[in-house]
């Protein structure tokens, strides 16, 4: 009965995040209510607040769990989380891992994009959000610094700029890719991005 109720709230809990998702989504974070997340996932307002203390809370929440998730992310005492396969690929260091590793990253684009994207518009209307995605960005930089220090690439005060810079345009890629006309195919934009990290991190 007990493993029952512990994986009801799990589902009560997980509704919550994707309606609130979806919901911020369609309406902007702004527009978006405690009341009309409840009412989204089937619940009150009262069983909300027994999850997440705050709009802002669960914006956190999708950040910290679901951006971690798509990004096979888990959590690490250095960084916050950490995604091993990326410190592998910097480590490695072949133009075949890291374009391999990009690959699978922008498979998850469509996932992870409005997570970041909502988090940013967020932050403008709650001060506490501010540096959450920069955060996540920075823990990200950190794999890159890892993987680089690994593998006994670069002096150490390179190797946190470099994956700034490998990060930053990763991130800028991700989040215009679907409304920019760059004119060129997906394949083609993969392989720039691709050459660009070679070049930074090899």
């Amino acid at each position: 009965m007990a493993n029952l109720r512990e994986a009801q709230k799990q589902m009560t809990r997980r509704l919550l995040l994707e309606s609130g998702l979806e919901l911020f989504k369609v309406k902007g974070y702004a527009a978006t209510t405690v009341d009309d997340i409840a009412t989204a996932a089937g619940t009150t307002r009262v069983t909300f607040y027994a999850y997440f203390s705050s709009r802002s809370e669960l914006m956190k929440a999708l950040i910290d769990e679901q951006l971690n998730e798509a990004l096979q992310r888990v959590r690490s005492p250095e960084h916050g989380s950490t995604a091993q396969d990326l410190v592998a690929t910097v480590a490695d260091g072949t133009p075949e891992a890291i374009m391999a590793w990009l690959r699978r990253t922008t498979d998850s684009w469509p996932a992870i994009r409005p997570i970041i994207r909502l988090g940013r518009d967020a932050a403008v209307i709650e001060p506490e959000l501010t540096d959450l995605v920069e955060q996540w960005m920075e823990e990200a930089v950190g794999d890159i610094e890892d993987g680089l220090e690994t593998a006994g690439r670069f002096e150490p005060h390179q190797r946190h700029f470099r994956g700034v810079l490998a990060m930053a345009q990763l991130d800028f890629v991700a989040q215009n890719w679907h409304r920019a006309d760059w004119k060129l195919t997906h394949e083609q934009m993969l392989e720039e991005l691709g050459a660009s990290w070679v070049g930074l991190l090899t």
